[in-house]
């Protein structure tokens, strides 16, 4: 007894024929998410080198300050009154220089919010597009499966 097996890959062919697909919409997606990928990434290099010249300055501002610490004293006081001095001008130093932080975290984050929304409305526009096209593409397929069956 010889059984015909079904061909299934003409079967998913014939059928995939029957629905075209637009590449053109996932070159566009693709497109929007590489640059919403470099945008990003933009963000984010601008965050990170101004942390690091922060970072350096405050370093360095630090380095400055210590340099009258290490000096030699005539009086046993003028080592505490360098200490104390020292202890002022460091808590001063990173209060302005956290604040400095918290305003490039802002920066970040304002900007990375507006990415984002502007990100969400082209998807959704797009999405919306594609939709539309694909319900007419749909709508015409259908119609002519209609027609030539009967």
């Amino acid at each position: 007894m010889a059984t015909k097996t079904q061909d299934y890959s003409a079967m998913l062919k014939d059928m995939m024929g029957a629905f075209p697909v637009d590449t053109k919409i996932m070159q566009d997606v693709y497109k929007s998410q590489s640059t919403l990928a470099e945008k990003m990434s933009a963000v984010q290099f601008d965050a990170a080198q101004k942390s690091t010249e922060l970072s350096a300055k405050w370093m360095q501002d630090t380095l400055n300050k210590m340099s009258s610490i290490t000096k030699a004293k005539a009086e046993p006081a003028d080592y505490a009154k360098s200490m104390t001095d020292f202890a002022s001008a460091t808590a001063e130093s990173a209060a302005e220089h956290m604040a400095a932080y918290a305003e490039i975290a802002k920066k970040v984050q304002t900007e990375t919010l507006e990415l984002m929304m502007n990100a969400g409305k082209t998807m959704s526009d797009e999405m919306s597009a594609a939709a539309k096209k694909a319900t007419e593409e749909m709508t015409s397929a259908a119609k002519k499966a209609t027609a030539s069956a009967k």
